[in-house]
């Protein structure tokens, strides 16, 4: 039986939706977190948290999709090291994808700050006020983002050590253009 050498389109459409997100998000939890208390900074914590809630409903979509579809096998050529270093590297990701926008929903919780999706959809309070908890979560939510940021510079740079120094089709199999084995 052949397998398919690269991820299905659902797949690829959820991990690039998801990628563009988080690009957009970080920088906006950057520039608000220095800002002065103003309707501006309440309009870029909103739009933070909107970005922060579709990115954990595709983040279940995700990880639903993949349970039921099997990923694209890795090269045979692969050696076992990196196998299981890229697996445990989609695990972290995929945790990841679920800690950092439940601890930012549990810190608006704990702020006192409600969170409506798109302005329209209000989501549940997860915990009490509770300001010296909020703090805290915010210091666990800031952290998981900077950890983030450096498990997405692993990948990316995982990525394209395969595309430019191996020479194999790990990028192809999540950028169909790029696939070397398309059409074998």
């Amino acid at each position: 039986m052949k397998h398919s050498t690269s991820y299905t389109k659902t797949a690829i459409t959820i991990h690039w939706l998801v990628a563009f997100l988080i690009i957009g998000t970080f920088p906006i939890g950057m520039i608000m977190s220095d800002l002065p208390f103003s309707p501006f900074k309440l309009q870029l914590i909103s739009y933070h948290k909107w970005l922060g809630v579709t990115i954990f409903l595709l983040a279940i979509a995700r990880l639903s999709w993949r349970v039921t579809h099997t990923p694209p096998p890795l090269p045979s050529t692969m050696p076992t090291w990196q196998k299981h270093a890229a697996n445990s590297l989609h695990h972290l990701i995929y945790i990841l994808l679920f800690l950092i926008p439940i601890t930012g929903w549990l810190m608006s919780s704990a702020k006192g700050f409600q969170t409506v999706y798109l302005g329209v959809f209000p989501l549940p309070d997860l915990i009490g006020k509770d300001k010296a908890l909020g703090n805290l979560l915010e210091e666990v939510h800031q952290t998981l983002n900077f950890f983030f940021l450096g498990v997405i510079i692993v990948h990316v740079g995982a990525a394209l050590k395969h595309y430019f120094i191996d020479r194999d089709n790990i990028l192809g199999r999540m950028i169909p253009f790029l696939n070397k084995e398309q059409g074998k």
